[in-house]
């Protein structure tokens, strides 16, 4: 009977164990969404470089025309030598969002749509998929490290 006693608590604490961690994995997961949703607002606002910026890990690496950019010093460079284009605007919205057990990286995809407008009133429209890798800060925010 003795037996019983200890295979039941250990079943009550494994199947609340369980439960907590799916809850914190949910809130996790739904802070990220919110860092995304919150890096698409700015770029609407503020332009996609100060949105790209902000919301970059000081680690951050990102994929542009077959070329790695380290660091955040680098990806505002490169934002400074590559705007062309004066009406731009980027939006996206994940499809997909999941994060580590451990609640220190997660990631996201989903599809994006760039629209460029030229001088005399051209637009161009590029439609694809986006990756992003996000990594929790010592101060508890969420920075993206891979784009």
């Amino acid at each position: 009977m003795k037996n019983l006693f200890v295979f039941l608590g250990i079943l009550i604490f494994t199947s609340c164990s369980r439960n907590q961690n799916q809850v914190q994995t949910e809130v996790w997961k739904q802070e990220i969404r919110e860092a995304e949703r919150a890096f698409d607002s700015l770029s609407q606002v503020a332009g996609i470089q100060q949105a790209f910026v902000t919301f970059a890990a000081e680690d951050v690496t990102v994929l542009r025309n077959n070329n790695l950019i380290h660091g955040k010093s680098a990806l505002k460079d490169y934002f400074i030598s590559n705007t062309k284009a004066e009406n731009v605007s980027l939006t996206w919205k994940p499809d997909f969002v999941d994060v580590s057990s451990s609640g220190d990286l997660g990631y996201t995809y989903g599809k994006y749509v760039y629209t460029a407008t030229d001088s005399v009133g051209n637009t161009q429209t590029s439609e694809g998929f986006f990756h992003t890798v996000w990594k929790r800060q010592p101060d508890g925010t969420w920075k993206f490290v891979w784009d």
